[in-house]
């Protein structure tokens, strides 16, 4: 398992969202970080995962 990091924001650049989550690989990582941002209804928010390597999953301005 690898640790990946995921964090939101809001656009006056408020962090709402600074979490690490572990994932098998970068596409179960990829739909566990929507997962999480839909969840906590963030997904139209600012947001990236990045993976371990610094590799950019998920971005959203």
């Amino acid at each position: 398992m690898k640790t990946y990091k995921l964090t939101a924001f809001e656009a006056n650049g408020e962090k709402l969202l600074d979490e690490a989550f572990q994932a098998e690989n970068d596409d179960a990582a990829k739909k566990q970080g929507e997962q999480i941002l839909e969840e906590k209804n963030l997904l139209e928010k600012t947001h990236r995962c990045i993976s371990p390597s610094g590799k950019l999953l998920l971005f959203h301005p």
